[in-house]
């Protein structure tokens, strides 16, 4: 259901994530072979210096081991639809609310891509260059992604599924330029089956046009070009109360078209927790798994319930999506939050394990190939009936066929979206859902 960044993203002017990065890339090698280590682990003798890399890598590797946590819950999802188990009551509601994922991707994004801009602001350097931001973005997503959409579009020629009205050829021009969410009715002129998660990507891509516009709103509009976080963070509660706003007019008037909901202001909630975590980054401040992460768990609890609405096709009542948005903006972002605010408790320590890293280093491709892989598990691998069957057979089944040809994918498109370059040149963080 979605994508996101990379911290591989070093964008100019001298910004530091480049010196983060810069710090990573001389012991990615190293730190490949070791086992995964925290600062406590270390001796009170090491250079200061010394702790801080060691810091800085282990924040690294456990923001791309949640990519891999939230790539897992999107598959996981799908297949509960795949499978028809998210009608089942509220246990039903619960494995619908697993597209949680897409909602932690985007408070990725805003985190990772915001920092550089709020690192120059706090330091007073010269902000990112936008024209290398935006060709980095450019090479990061769409190399993988076109390679995807072209199998699609083939694949699908040959098999007998249904309506699929994305598979023409306006509707790849549309997925190509990801284009396909901005119509009146996307379900009925260009969604396509093996494309559905894509309208994630096709938000993402539109937060990384608008974000050099939202920087300098609010950092030189707002904040008139100096280093004032509680004006900063005031302007970013702003920024997110757009998307209820968005929601209600979606809701109760006329204005918008029915794929208004799957466009970039429904999700700025998500997008602007994230730019306030790397903000508060900035001002030092401290966040720790253990306070917020059974709070991320009521949450999702409450959000499990008929009070963000459910799978059926009853009427949508206005303070359904409502109460999606805020609680899927609340819940991603506590899951971050200790991760971007440098906890290095038992939290940070599972999802810096080898696995998660492993995983979330090639979650981007995972995100991109599970559609198409899972519809063949489907008929092909389980011979069974659409919405029938075991979920967690069908999310194994498709994970195993996924992975493998995720990673293939990951190693034949470099990272930073140069084919045939080396695995080890740049970092990676980020995914889709």
């Amino acid at each position: 259901m979605l994508v996101g960044p990379s911290i591989d993203v070093c964008w100019g002017g001298g910004i530091p994530n480049c010196g983060d990065v810069a710090d990573y890339s001389a012991t990615r090698h190293r730190q490949d072979n070791e086992p995964t280590q925290t600062a406590e682990a270390f001796p009170t003798d090491v250079d200061p210096g010394d702790l801080k890399r060691v810091s800085t890598v282990n924040r690294v590797r456990s923001l791309t081991g949640i990519r891999a946590v939230a790539a897992l819950l999107v598959v996981a999802t799908h297949a509960a639809y795949g499978t028809g188990k998210e009608t089942h009551g509220y246990v039903g509601l619960l494995y619908s609310r697993l597209e949680i994922g897409v909602p932690i991707f985007f408070v990725l994004s805003g985190f990772l891509l915001f920092s550089p801009w709020v690192k120059a602001a706090a330091k007073g350097s010269t902000p990112p260059r936008v024209r290398r931001y935006m060709w980095r973005r450019v090479r990061r997503v769409m190399p993988a992604y076109v390679v995807i959409v072209l199998l699609a579009y083939l694949v699908y020629q040959f098999r007998p599924d249904g309506p699929n009205p994305g598979q023409t050829w306006m509707g790849l021009f549309r997925y190509l330029t990801l284009t396909q969410i901005y119509t009146g009715n996307y379900m009925l002129t260009y969604q396509h089956q093996g494309l559905t998660q894509m309208w994630s990507l096709a938000v993402e891509v539109a937060f990384y046009a608008a974000l050099p516009l939202l920087s300098y709103l609010l950092l030189v509009v707002l904040c008139r070009g100096r280093w004032r976080p509680e004006l900063l963070l005031a302007g970013l509660a702003a920024l997110a109360a757009v998307a209820p706003a968005w929601l209600i007019a979606l809701h109760t008037s006329d204005w918008l078209p029915s794929a208004a909901g799957m466009w970039l202001p429904a999700y700025l909630g998500c997008f602007a927790g994230g730019m306030a975590l790397a903000v508060l980054r900035a001002m030092g401040a401290r966040c720790y798994g253990f306070a917020v992460i059974p709070l991320a768990l009521v949450c999702y609890l409450i959000v499990s319930t008929p009070i963000a609405g459910d799978v059926g096709m009853s009427p949508v009542k206005v303070w359904e999506p409502l109460a999606k948005a805020v609680f899927y903006a609340i819940i991603a972002t506590l899951v971050v939050a200790p991760l971007a605010l440098d906890d290095r408790g038992w939290y940070a320590r599972m999802l810096s394990s080898r696995p998660l890293v492993w995983l979330g280093e090639i979650s981007y491709e995972i995100f991109l190939i599970h559609v198409i892989m899972m519809a063949i598990a489907t008929d092909s691998v389980l011979r069974r009936p659409a919405f029938t069957g075991s979920m967690m057979e069908l999310f194994v089944v498709t994970l195993m066929m996924t992975v493998p040809l995720a990673w293939v994918l990951h190693r034949a498109v470099h990272r930073d979206g140069t084919l045939g370059a080396s695995s080890h040149a740049t970092i990676p963080v980020y995914a889709n859902a």
